[in-house]
């Protein structure tokens, strides 16, 4: 019995994860990952990058929208297609570097009927399945 634990602990260790991550293409210009993150956050609760959100820090426009593209794609079940953003985001087998304590990465799809709240956030209004702000600039700015 104590073999068949140390063998299978062994072959926990050295089994690499084949999770699939949604990440932004480094060198993109900021208003196009604002665009990817203002098209998810008008779909998905974003309330995690908000100010005092879990995955607020680092306070950065790639930072959230590699938490936004990669939430979006594990909850479309990793459709193929959907991590690309018109071109600014693309898949990955490792996590974003800028993960912090507290913050959720998903790195699977999600099951059915897990989405999270599409609920607008203060000082927007959702018409016809569309957020946008109530004082006309981007859903969620940086």
């Amino acid at each position: 019995m104590r073999m068949f634990l140390a063998l299978f602990l062994l072959l926990a260790l050295t089994t690499s994860s084949n999770a699939t991550y949604c990440l932004c293409k480094d060198g993109t210009e900021d208003n196009a990952l604002q665009a990817s993150i203002d098209y998810v956050c008008g779909k998905l609760d974003c309330n995690p990058i908000l100010d005092k959100g879990a995955c607020y820090q680092p306070n950065t426009i790639k930072s959230h929208c590699d938490w936004a593209v990669n939430s979006y794609f594990q909850n479309v079940a990793q459709a193929p297609g959907s991590c690309d953003f018109s071109g600014t985001a693309t898949t990955s087998q490792n996590p974003s570097p800028y993960l912090v304590t507290g913050c959720v990465y998903p790195s699977s799809a999600s099951s059915p009927g897990s989405l999270p709240s599409t609920t607008p956030p203060p000082g927007t209004k959702q018409t016809n399945g569309t957020v946008t702000p109530t004082n006309g600039a981007s859903v969620y700015q940086h």
